[in-house]
């Protein structure tokens, strides 16, 4: 039981360190391009908006 409450432990430390990586580089990004950031930010949520509806489309 202790070895797997370790893994687990482990396992929540290392997601917490690669969100902490990903939020350093993040914020990095938008500190310099904001404008080219906000840019890709709206194409990626267009083509997200396609797929469900694609996929609602494909349900019916």
């Amino acid at each position: 039981m202790m070895k797997s409450t370790m893994n687990m432990v482990k396992g929540v430390g290392i997601g917490m360190l690669a969100g902490a990586a990903v939020t350093v580089v993040g914020s990095q990004m938008m500190k310099t391009d904001k404008k080219h950031l906000k840019k890709s930010a709206g194409k990626a949520m267009k083509t997200v908006s396609d797929v469900l509806d694609n996929v609602q489309y494909m349900f019916k």
